[in-house]
């Protein structure tokens, strides 16, 4: 049987070796690091800032976050042993279903950004398809093309509703 002494002592040498493989393999680039600094002690690599709304970022993580819980509670159904095969083919179909609408949702937003130069979410239920875009003014005519945009995605006539956030 093995002690507390010997299990501390695998559990830190392990620890050791993971690091020292991870830390031998790293890129150089990445152990480089910049000492040239400004006036104000920031990297003298000119630095990107992407922003986004505030609201338009909740609004894909809330998304998000009940899209990964579905599928999570879907995963569960498939591989429970007490699930009929029915059931399990049902989870399976409805996972099938949420990511081929968050592909839709993501090809959406993308045709909206290179067309009309606007971020945007899009939530795909069913039928029903919402787009919120980020503008200030709002404009019917945009609203109108929009919609006509996301409509050219499907075969099948859609409910599309467009809001506008600030």
């Amino acid at each position: 049987m093995i002690n507390k002494k010997g299990v501390w002592f695998l559990t830190l040498f392990s620890l050791i070796l993971v690091l020292s493989v991870y830390y031998i393999t790293m890129p150089p680039e990445l152990l480089i690091t910049n000492k040239k600094m400004n006036k104000d002690s920031s990297p003298s690599t000119p630095v990107a800032k992407v922003e986004e709304s505030s609201i338009l970022v909740a609004l894909r993580v809330e998304s998000d976050e009940m899209m990964e819980e579905e599928i999570s509670t879907l995963k569960k159904i498939i591989s429970s042993a007490e699930s009929t095969v029915e059931e399990k083919n049902k989870a399976f179909e409805k996972i099938k279903e949420l990511n081929s609408n968050r592909s839709g949702e993501e090809s959406i937003e993308e045709k909206i950004e290179s067309t009309y130069q606007l971020k945007s979410f899009v939530k795909i239920d069913g039928n029903n398809i919402e787009v919120i875009v980020q503008k200030e003014e709002h404009d019917n005519t945009l609203a109108n093309n929009i919609m006509r945009t996301v409509q050219e995605q499907f075969d099948t006539s859609k409910n599309i509703t467009v809001k506008f956030q600030k």
